[in-house]
């Protein structure tokens, strides 16, 4: 699971059947560098399927690849990446 920060969602005017009435957000995702540094989120923006409800600002936990699809088993559904929770704080430990 990696962490991104919401900063927008998708409008699609076509919609693979087996996905109408998803809710898809924009996220950057952060590398270890910037949570440990309180920077910016510094990846390349994805497109992340959303059930939760997350907001622009939101931080949350995704899923990518199988993972993604797992919550949808048995059914398959075309999805890359998966909102799997929204989270209030993250506290990086890096060992000391």
């Amino acid at each position: 699971m990696r962490i991104a920060e919401i900063i927008g969602n998708v409008t699609l005017s076509r919609v693979h059947p087996s996905m109408r009435g998803a809710r898809w957000l924009i996220g950057v995702p952060f590398s270890l560098k910037a949570l440990c540094d309180d920077r910016e989120a510094d990846g390349e923006d994805l497109v992340v399927y959303d059930n939760l409800g997350a907001g622009v600002g939101a931080r949350i936990g995704f899923s990518e690849g199988g993972e993604a699809a797992a919550p949808f088993y048995p059914e398959k559904k075309p999805v890359d990446a998966y909102c799997a929770c929204i989270l209030d704080s993250v506290v990086v430990n890096n060992g000391e």
